[in-house]
């Protein structure tokens, strides 16, 4: 269901949601349950989940530091495919501009779709932490205005690159 046909549903009762952080990478999905369990007694009606844009780490090669590129909390969608079978709660996945191609939002959005979830939150995205100022990846979306277009677009049918 729709986070629009919840808040109507509701008739002005008050709804609680909640908004969670992925593991590190690496980490056990056991502890976001554990976490999630307490909070199913407010029956929320959808769950947020947060996605991290990717960062720098220095890796230490033999006294050399070398510089790489990755996500330190990984699996948003995957999170809440998990959520959603688990606890029979809505999920909405944020959808970031910053470290997402068109195409890898693409695939999000189709894996979105596959798994039954109706919602996502479109965001910009913060500017990463060694930058004074946001910038998309080579390929992504600059604002948020664009990240709306595209979700629109493909619920329209219209995807990036039409094969016939």
């Amino acid at each position: 269901m729709k986070v629009t046909d919840h808040i109507k549903k509701a008739k002005g009762e008050t709804l609680f949601s909640f908004e969670i952080i992925p593991p590190i990478k690496g980490k056990n999905i056991q502890e976001l349950y554990d976490n999630i369990d307490p909070l199913m007694e407010f029956k929320p009606p959808f769950i947020d989940v947060t996605t991290s844009r990717e960062e720098y780490v220095y890796i230490d090669r033999d006294g050399l530091l070398d510089k790489k590129l990755t996500r330190m909390r990984p699996g948003t969608v995957g999170i809440c495919a998990s959520i959603k079978h688990k606890y029979d709660v809505d999920t909405v996945p944020h959808v970031l501009c910053g470290g997402f191609t068109k195409e890898e939002t693409e695939y999000l959005l189709v894996d979105c779709h596959y798994l039954g979830i109706q919602n996502v939150m479109a965001l910009r995205g913060d500017a990463m932490k060694d930058e004074k100022y946001f910038t998309p990846v080579l390929g992504g979306h600059t604002y948020a205005k664009g990240l709306v277009k595209q979700i629109n677009d493909l619920n329209k049918g219209k995807y990036l690159h039409e094969v016939i």
